[in-house]
Protein backbone atom coordinates (compact mmCIF):
# COMPACT_ATOMS: atom_id res chain seq x y z
CA UNK A 1 0.00 0.00 0.00
CA UNK A 2 1.52 3.47 -0.98
CA UNK A 3 1.95 5.71 1.50
CA UNK A 4 3.31 9.44 2.20
CA UNK A 5 3.89 12.33 4.41
CA UNK A 6 3.26 16.46 4.39
CA UNK A 7 5.20 17.88 7.30
CA UNK A 8 4.93 21.45 7.82
CA UNK A 9 7.92 23.55 9.72
CA UNK A 10 8.49 26.87 10.91
CA UNK A 11 11.12 28.68 9.48
CA UNK A 12 13.08 31.78 11.45
CA UNK A 13 16.39 33.28 11.35
CA UNK A 14 19.52 32.80 13.41
CA UNK A 15 17.64 35.02 16.15
CA UNK A 16 14.33 33.01 16.25
CA UNK A 17 12.24 35.43 14.53
CA UNK A 18 9.74 33.88 11.94
CA UNK A 19 10.64 34.45 8.47
CA UNK A 20 10.24 33.07 4.57
CA UNK A 21 11.19 29.94 3.08
CA UNK A 22 12.30 32.02 0.12
CA UNK A 23 14.48 29.48 -1.81
CA UNK A 24 13.85 26.59 0.30
CA UNK A 25 10.89 25.97 -1.64
CA UNK A 26 12.84 25.55 -4.52
CA UNK A 27 14.92 22.77 -3.41
CA UNK A 28 12.71 20.12 -4.84
CA UNK A 29 9.38 19.37 -6.77
CA UNK A 30 8.24 18.27 -3.36
CA UNK A 31 8.81 21.24 -1.29
CA UNK A 32 6.67 24.72 -0.98
CA UNK A 33 5.71 27.70 0.68
CA UNK A 34 2.57 27.11 2.85
CA UNK A 35 -0.76 29.44 2.50
CA UNK A 36 1.27 31.74 5.58
CA UNK A 37 4.46 32.98 4.92
CA UNK A 38 6.41 32.00 7.55
CA UNK A 39 5.62 28.02 7.10
CA UNK A 40 7.56 25.51 4.65
CA UNK A 41 6.07 22.09 3.72
CA UNK A 42 8.06 19.41 2.76
CA UNK A 43 6.24 16.02 0.85
CA UNK A 44 7.48 12.83 0.55
CA UNK A 45 6.73 11.29 -2.87
CA UNK A 46 4.08 7.93 -2.53
CA UNK A 47 6.21 4.98 -1.11
CA UNK A 48 5.54 1.46 -1.30
CA UNK A 49 7.02 0.37 2.07
CA UNK A 50 7.57 2.19 5.38
CA UNK A 51 11.76 1.90 4.59
CA UNK A 52 11.65 3.70 1.42
CA UNK A 53 9.37 6.19 3.02
CA UNK A 54 11.54 6.56 5.76
CA UNK A 55 14.74 7.18 3.84
CA UNK A 56 13.04 9.02 1.47
CA UNK A 57 11.94 11.57 3.48
CA UNK A 58 15.19 12.03 6.29
CA UNK A 59 17.40 12.29 2.65
CA UNK A 60 14.93 14.87 1.61
CA UNK A 61 14.76 16.59 5.15
CA UNK A 62 18.65 16.21 5.31
CA UNK A 63 18.78 18.25 1.98
CA UNK A 64 16.61 20.81 2.88
CA UNK A 65 18.44 21.59 6.14
CA UNK A 66 21.60 21.86 4.51
CA UNK A 67 20.17 24.40 1.86
CA UNK A 68 18.85 26.23 5.11
CA UNK A 69 22.04 26.53 6.29
CA UNK A 70 23.29 28.43 3.41
CA UNK A 71 20.74 30.47 3.68
CA UNK A 72 20.47 31.06 7.41
CA UNK A 73 17.23 29.88 7.93
CA UNK A 74 16.37 27.29 10.60
CA UNK A 75 13.46 24.80 10.57
CA UNK A 76 11.28 24.42 13.68
CA UNK A 77 9.46 21.76 14.48
CA UNK A 78 6.42 23.19 17.09
CA UNK A 79 2.92 23.12 16.41
CA UNK A 80 2.53 26.71 17.32
CA UNK A 81 5.36 29.24 16.60
CA UNK A 82 4.60 29.35 20.73
CA UNK A 83 4.12 33.05 20.72
CA UNK A 84 5.14 35.58 17.83
CA UNK A 85 3.60 39.25 15.84
CA UNK A 86 0.45 38.87 13.86
CA UNK A 87 1.49 35.86 10.57
CA UNK A 88 0.71 37.57 7.41
CA UNK A 89 -1.19 35.09 4.94
CA UNK A 90 0.16 35.12 1.24
CA UNK A 91 -2.75 36.20 -1.04
CA UNK A 92 -5.12 33.86 -2.93
CA UNK A 93 -8.65 34.04 -3.95
CA UNK A 94 -9.37 31.07 -1.39
CA UNK A 95 -8.04 32.51 1.50
CA UNK A 96 -10.29 35.31 1.15
CA UNK A 97 -13.31 33.52 0.74
CA UNK A 98 -12.31 31.62 3.88
CA UNK A 99 -11.83 34.87 5.86
CA UNK A 100 -15.02 36.34 4.10
CA UNK A 101 -16.72 33.26 5.69
CA UNK A 102 -14.76 32.35 8.96
CA UNK A 103 -14.33 35.87 10.01
CA UNK A 104 -11.62 36.60 11.99
CA UNK A 105 -11.71 32.71 13.09
CA UNK A 106 -9.87 32.06 9.74
CA UNK A 107 -7.25 33.87 11.57
CA UNK A 108 -6.12 30.99 13.94
CA UNK A 109 -4.95 28.39 11.28
CA UNK A 110 -2.29 30.89 10.40
CA UNK A 111 -0.45 30.10 13.73
CA UNK A 112 -0.96 26.10 12.91
CA UNK A 113 1.75 23.35 11.67
CA UNK A 114 0.86 20.25 11.41
CA UNK A 115 1.79 16.85 9.80
CA UNK A 116 -0.23 15.11 7.14
CA UNK A 117 -0.32 11.22 6.27
CA UNK A 118 -1.37 9.65 3.02
CA UNK A 119 -2.77 6.28 2.97
CA UNK A 120 -3.16 4.83 -0.98
CA UNK A 121 -6.80 4.20 -0.99
CA UNK A 122 -8.01 0.65 -1.02
CA UNK A 123 -11.27 -0.61 1.61
CA UNK A 124 -11.91 3.07 2.17
CA UNK A 125 -15.05 2.06 5.12
CA UNK A 126 -12.79 0.56 6.76
CA UNK A 127 -9.57 2.94 6.52
CA UNK A 128 -11.83 5.99 7.13
CA UNK A 129 -13.22 4.29 10.07
CA UNK A 130 -9.65 3.03 11.36
CA UNK A 131 -8.22 6.55 11.31
CA UNK A 132 -11.09 8.45 13.12
CA UNK A 133 -10.38 5.25 16.13
CA UNK A 134 -6.68 5.97 15.95
CA UNK A 135 -7.46 10.12 16.32
CA UNK A 136 -6.35 10.12 20.02
CA UNK A 137 -2.73 9.06 18.79
CA UNK A 138 -2.62 12.98 18.47
CA UNK A 139 -1.32 12.94 21.88
CA UNK A 140 1.95 11.06 20.78
CA UNK A 141 3.25 13.88 18.56
CA UNK A 142 1.77 16.85 20.38
CA UNK A 143 4.57 19.61 20.11
CA UNK A 144 2.70 22.85 22.04
CA UNK A 145 0.39 23.86 24.12
CA UNK A 146 0.61 27.60 23.65
CA UNK A 147 -1.16 29.49 21.19
CA UNK A 148 0.03 33.67 21.33
CA UNK A 149 1.87 32.65 24.12
CA UNK A 150 -0.86 31.68 26.45
CA UNK A 151 -1.44 27.94 27.27
CA UNK A 152 -5.07 26.84 26.38
CA UNK A 153 -4.29 22.34 25.76
CA UNK A 154 -1.88 20.47 25.65
CA UNK A 155 -2.33 20.22 22.07
CA UNK A 156 -3.51 23.95 21.32
CA UNK A 157 -3.13 23.09 17.37
CA UNK A 158 -5.99 20.33 17.71
CA UNK A 159 -7.67 22.87 19.87
CA UNK A 160 -7.44 25.88 18.17
CA UNK A 161 -8.74 23.86 15.04
CA UNK A 162 -11.24 22.07 16.16
CA UNK A 163 -12.96 24.43 18.51
CA UNK A 164 -12.34 27.98 17.30
CA UNK A 165 -10.93 28.58 13.58
CA UNK A 166 -14.20 26.50 12.96
CA UNK A 167 -16.53 27.52 15.45
CA UNK A 168 -19.34 28.57 13.39
CA UNK A 169 -18.91 25.61 11.06
CA UNK A 170 -18.66 22.87 13.18
CA UNK A 171 -18.79 19.79 10.77
CA UNK A 172 -15.79 21.78 8.82
CA UNK A 173 -13.33 21.11 11.49
CA UNK A 174 -14.34 18.28 13.82
CA UNK A 175 -14.01 14.74 14.32
CA UNK A 176 -16.66 12.72 12.11
CA UNK A 177 -18.23 9.71 13.02
CA UNK A 178 -18.21 5.92 11.39
CA UNK A 179 -19.31 5.47 7.78
CA UNK A 180 -21.59 2.72 6.85
CA UNK A 181 -20.34 3.14 2.96
CA UNK A 182 -17.97 6.09 1.23
CA UNK A 183 -21.70 7.03 -0.60
CA UNK A 184 -22.46 8.23 2.85
CA UNK A 185 -18.99 10.30 3.52
CA UNK A 186 -19.50 12.30 0.32
CA UNK A 187 -23.28 13.05 1.09
CA UNK A 188 -21.69 14.78 4.20
CA UNK A 189 -18.61 16.54 2.11
CA UNK A 190 -21.80 17.97 -0.53
CA UNK A 191 -23.78 18.86 2.88
CA UNK A 192 -20.93 20.67 4.06
CA UNK A 193 -20.11 22.66 0.68
CA UNK A 194 -23.45 23.43 0.46
CA UNK A 195 -23.28 24.96 3.67
CA UNK A 196 -20.14 27.17 2.98
CA UNK A 197 -21.31 28.24 -0.85
CA UNK A 198 -24.36 29.09 0.67
CA UNK A 199 -22.67 31.34 3.46
CA UNK A 200 -19.92 32.67 0.85
CA UNK A 201 -23.01 33.66 -1.44
CA UNK A 202 -24.37 35.50 1.60
CA UNK A 203 -21.28 37.21 2.45
CA UNK A 204 -20.82 38.36 -1.02
CA UNK A 205 -18.60 36.09 -2.91
CA UNK A 206 -19.29 35.84 -6.75
CA UNK A 207 -20.58 31.76 -7.11
CA UNK A 208 -18.60 31.51 -10.14
CA UNK A 209 -15.28 32.38 -7.89
CA UNK A 210 -16.58 29.73 -5.41
CA UNK A 211 -16.66 26.93 -7.80
CA UNK A 212 -13.18 28.00 -9.15
CA UNK A 213 -11.84 27.41 -5.40
CA UNK A 214 -13.51 25.34 -3.87
CA UNK A 215 -15.41 21.83 -4.39
CA UNK A 216 -16.51 19.32 -1.73
CA UNK A 217 -13.33 17.19 -1.65
CA UNK A 218 -11.62 20.36 -0.25
CA UNK A 219 -13.91 22.40 1.24
CA UNK A 220 -13.72 21.24 4.76
CA UNK A 221 -10.60 21.11 6.74
CA UNK A 222 -11.50 18.13 9.16
CA UNK A 223 -8.97 15.72 10.55
CA UNK A 224 -9.81 12.81 8.33
CA UNK A 225 -9.82 13.52 4.39
CA UNK A 226 -10.75 11.65 1.16
CA UNK A 227 -8.13 13.16 -1.67
CA UNK A 228 -8.92 12.93 -5.30
CA UNK A 229 -4.82 13.12 -5.59
CA UNK A 230 -2.83 9.81 -5.65
CA UNK A 231 -5.59 8.96 -4.21
CA UNK A 232 -5.28 8.64 -0.73
CA UNK A 233 -6.81 8.69 2.61
CA UNK A 234 -5.32 11.47 4.39
CA UNK A 235 -5.15 11.67 8.55
CA UNK A 236 -3.96 15.00 9.40
CA UNK A 237 -4.17 15.50 13.44
CA UNK A 238 -0.60 15.11 14.71
CA UNK A 239 1.20 18.39 14.93
CA UNK A 240 4.65 18.81 13.12
CA UNK A 241 7.49 17.08 15.33
CA UNK A 242 10.74 16.26 15.51
CA UNK A 243 11.23 13.93 12.22
CA UNK A 244 11.93 10.64 14.49
CA UNK A 245 8.60 10.71 16.28
CA UNK A 246 7.04 11.17 13.16
CA UNK A 247 8.29 8.29 11.77
CA UNK A 248 7.28 5.95 14.88
CA UNK A 249 4.15 7.24 14.28
CA UNK A 250 3.80 6.54 10.54
CA UNK A 251 5.09 3.17 11.05
CA UNK A 252 2.76 1.85 13.52
CA UNK A 253 -0.82 4.04 12.08
CA UNK A 254 0.86 1.89 8.77
CA UNK A 255 0.78 -1.37 10.46
CA UNK A 256 -2.45 -0.75 11.79
CA UNK A 257 -3.58 0.11 7.94
CA UNK A 258 -2.30 -2.63 6.28
CA UNK A 259 -3.54 -4.55 8.94
CA UNK A 260 -7.04 -3.69 8.31
CA UNK A 261 -6.93 -5.07 4.60
CA UNK A 262 -6.28 -9.27 6.32
CA UNK A 263 -8.85 -8.68 8.71
CA UNK A 264 -12.13 -7.87 9.57
CA UNK A 265 -13.26 -4.61 11.09
CA UNK A 266 -16.08 -4.25 13.69
CA UNK A 267 -17.67 -1.28 15.07
CA UNK A 268 -19.09 -1.18 18.64
CA UNK A 269 -16.82 -2.47 21.62
CA UNK A 270 -16.71 -0.37 24.39
CA UNK A 271 -12.99 -0.09 24.61
CA UNK A 272 -11.54 -1.01 21.33
CA UNK A 273 -8.35 -3.37 20.32
CA UNK A 274 -6.16 -4.48 17.53
CA UNK A 275 -5.04 -7.87 17.47
CA UNK A 276 -3.72 -10.03 15.07
CA UNK A 277 -7.20 -11.93 13.55
CA UNK A 278 -9.59 -8.73 14.25
CA UNK A 279 -9.50 -4.90 14.65
CA UNK A 280 -12.58 -3.39 17.10
CA UNK A 281 -13.42 0.37 17.21
CA UNK A 282 -14.70 1.49 20.32
CA UNK A 283 -18.15 3.39 19.76
CA UNK A 284 -17.69 6.93 18.73
CA UNK A 285 -18.69 8.10 22.17
CA UNK A 286 -16.01 6.61 23.64
CA UNK A 287 -13.36 7.63 20.74
CA UNK A 288 -14.42 11.58 21.51
CA UNK A 289 -13.59 10.87 24.74
CA UNK A 290 -10.47 10.00 24.36
CA UNK A 291 -9.58 12.81 21.37
CA UNK A 292 -11.01 15.55 23.82
CA UNK A 293 -8.26 13.82 26.70
CA UNK A 294 -5.55 13.99 23.98
CA UNK A 295 -6.29 17.64 23.16
CA UNK A 296 -6.20 18.57 26.24
CA UNK A 297 -4.45 16.09 29.23
CA UNK A 298 -1.91 14.18 26.40
CA UNK A 299 -0.18 11.35 27.63
CA UNK A 300 -0.77 12.49 30.60
CA UNK A 301 -4.15 10.84 30.87
CA UNK A 302 -3.85 7.32 31.70
CA UNK A 303 -7.39 6.11 30.00
CA UNK A 304 -6.32 7.61 26.85
CA UNK A 305 -2.83 6.24 27.34
CA UNK A 306 -4.13 2.82 28.01
CA UNK A 307 -6.21 3.50 25.17
CA UNK A 308 -4.04 4.04 22.48
CA UNK A 309 -1.62 0.92 23.39
CA UNK A 310 -4.83 -1.39 22.73
CA UNK A 311 -4.88 0.18 19.37
CA UNK A 312 -1.32 -0.79 18.50
CA UNK A 313 0.99 2.01 19.50
CA UNK A 314 3.75 1.83 21.73
CA UNK A 315 3.52 4.63 23.73
CA UNK A 316 6.16 4.73 26.23
CA UNK A 317 8.73 5.04 22.95
CA UNK A 318 6.89 8.74 22.48
CA UNK A 319 8.72 11.39 23.71
CA UNK A 320 6.08 14.25 22.75
CA UNK A 321 7.45 17.83 23.01
CA UNK A 322 5.11 19.16 24.83
CA UNK A 323 5.75 18.04 28.38
CA UNK A 324 8.87 19.51 27.87
CA UNK A 325 7.87 23.31 27.97
CA UNK A 326 4.66 23.16 29.01
CA UNK A 327 5.36 24.41 32.57
CA UNK A 328 4.25 28.04 32.12
CA UNK A 329 0.95 29.88 31.74
CA UNK A 330 2.25 32.62 29.68
CA UNK A 331 5.66 32.68 27.20
CA UNK A 332 7.04 35.91 26.21
CA UNK A 333 8.33 36.78 22.51
CA UNK A 334 11.84 36.38 23.68
CA UNK A 335 11.39 33.58 25.19
CA UNK A 336 8.94 32.05 22.22
CA UNK A 337 12.21 32.97 19.78
CA UNK A 338 14.67 30.96 22.33
CA UNK A 339 12.36 27.85 22.10
CA UNK A 340 12.13 28.08 18.60
CA UNK A 341 16.14 28.35 17.97
CA UNK A 342 16.38 25.71 20.85
CA UNK A 343 13.94 22.82 18.90
CA UNK A 344 15.02 24.21 15.26
CA UNK A 345 18.92 22.84 16.80
CA UNK A 346 16.71 19.54 18.18
CA UNK A 347 15.37 18.72 14.83
CA UNK A 348 19.23 19.07 12.97
CA UNK A 349 20.77 16.54 15.76
CA UNK A 350 17.66 14.39 14.96
CA UNK A 351 18.27 14.23 11.52
CA UNK A 352 21.66 13.49 12.10
CA UNK A 353 20.93 10.56 14.56
CA UNK A 354 17.95 9.26 11.89
CA UNK A 355 21.20 9.33 9.33
CA UNK A 356 23.46 7.43 11.51
CA UNK A 357 20.92 4.77 12.36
Amino acid sequence: MQKSIEVEYWVIDRNGMLTTPGALAEESEYAEEEFVKPLFELKTPPCETYADLESTFIQQLDAVLSKADDLDKILVPLGTPINCESIEQWPSDRGEIQREVLGTNHDYAKYCAGTHIHFEKRNVTDQLNTLIALDPALALTSSSSYFQGERIANDARAYIYRKKGYENFPHHGKLWDYVDTVAEWERRLDQCFEEFKTAAIEAGVDEESMHANFAPDNVVWTPIRLRDEMPTVEWRSPDTALPSQILRLVKEVDAVMEQIHHTNVNIGDQTGAVRSDEVTLPEFETVSHHVEKAIHSGLESPSTATYLERMGFNVHEYDPITPRIDEREFISFDEARDLRCQYGELLRQDVSNLLQD
